[in-house]
């Protein structure tokens, strides 16, 4: 293995990539996009819940109730005119939830003996449920003290204190989080439609027909595509901070070496992708296959690892996505150092060592597969 022979088939894919405006534009654009556009529509707070609200006691404590509901932005009061017309609004979809509140509501509160409102939750989204129930054990305790005017004691007063993301912002667990997945898939991508098309067009031969070793021209071809993909980063990089306003509490060499271990191996896939197929339609298929569907499903992103049953917490060690996710969240957010997540970079190294030895192996000196 020469290391001119590598610069020169890296010098000749640099040459072929300047010559593609598509591929610049989905390299370098394509990421921006998504996350800007995926970091601002994927929202884990639940806001803007529709509520359907019949006042059956019509009294003050009553309506102090339902303005604290309307002034926590949580919730958009639909007033009933009965409570059959609210149970009807959630058979209809057009509320997510409805109170009940019965007569003798402020009566019962203000006598000690306990005011009772009935919640009735559309328990088919069971993703909103939790958060629901959640807003209104707050709220009603709030109500309550505007009511009565008087602070309800506790035995135990339990503070509580959010480590690294103190405001629970959705963006700065989306958005760390939704920049692997989109340079899992494009990675992919690059590599195994750039060596199709080679193969498609019959370029292909010419370059096997040197006397130049597999090893040399996958290294070759994927040097490039690195620098392509750590430039993607690095926008998407500004974008977070920028835009979305990510903390960045790490090291910015961990965050790069991260960065460059990830690349490789995915770039390395989708160059035995190529290779294996040699055709743009099937590599653009197994691409998406292997990138897509685990980059969202498996790799924690949106489903905790922890959660999953043992089979596929067992499944998701041999992905490269599942390593760098806990990489790119943990230097983002925590300001995680190499030693702390030693485990994920010895598992990404393995993954790209095999993966760049297995192309090679597969990168036959025959045009035909």
């Amino acid at each position: 293995m020469k290391i001119s022979r590598i610069m020169a088939m890296a010098k000749k894919e640099i040459f072929h990539i300047t010559r593609d405006p598509f591929t610049l534009a989905l390299a370098l654009l394509l990421p921006v996009m998504m996350v800007t556009i995926f970091g601002l529509a994927i929202e884990f707070n639940v806001r803007n819940i529709k509520l359907a609200v019949f006042d059956g006691d019509k009294s003050q404590g009553s309506r102090k109730l339902i303005e604290t509901l309307s002034s926590s932005h949580y919730f958009i009061v639909d007033h009933s005119i009965n409570q059959k017309v609210a149970i009807h609004s959630l058979d209809s979809q057009k509320d997510r939830a409805a109170l009940i509140i019965e007569k003798n509501f402020e009566y019962n509160l203000l006598s000690d003996r306990g005011a009772i409102a009935q919640l009735i939750v559309d328990g088919s989204d069971n993703s909103s449920v939790g958060s629901i129930i959640g807003y209104f054990g707050r709220i009603q305790t709030i109500a309550a003290e505007k009511i009565t005017g008087k602070k309800k004691v506790k035995e135990i007063i339990l503070k509580t204190r959010f480590l690294y993301n103190p405001e629970l912002n959705s963006q700065w667990f989306i958005v760390p989080g939704l920049m692997v997945v989109i340079v899992a898939i494009l990675s992919i991508l690059l590599t195994s439609l750039t060596v199709a098309r080679e193969y498609e067009n019959g370029s292909m031969e010419l370059l096997l027909s040197t006397p130049v070793e597999p090893v040399e021209i996958v290294l070759g071809k994927l040097a490039p595509y690195i620098g392509l993909g750590l430039s993607a980063v690095a926008f998407v990089y500004i974008i977070a901070r920028v835009f979305f306003k990510v903390p960045f509490l790490g090291n910015h060499f961990v965050f790069l070496g991260g960065c460059f271990l990830f690349l490789s191996t995915y770039l390395a896939q989708g160059l035995l992708i190529s290779v294996t197929t040699r055709k743009q339609q099937l590599s653009m298929q197994f691409a998406m296959m292997s990138g897509l569907l685990p980059s969202i499903l498996l790799s924690g992103f949106i489903f905790p690892i922890e959660s999953m049953p043992l089979f596929f917490r067992v499944l998701t060690a041999i992905l490269p996505v599942r390593w760098f996710m806990e990489i790119s969240r943990d230097v983002f957010l925590k300001g995680s150092g190499v030693y702390e997540l030693r485990y994920p970079f010895l598992a990404l190294t393995l993954i790209c060592i095999f993966m760049v030895a297995v192309a090679s192996k597969k990168f036959k000196r025959d045009v035909e597969p």
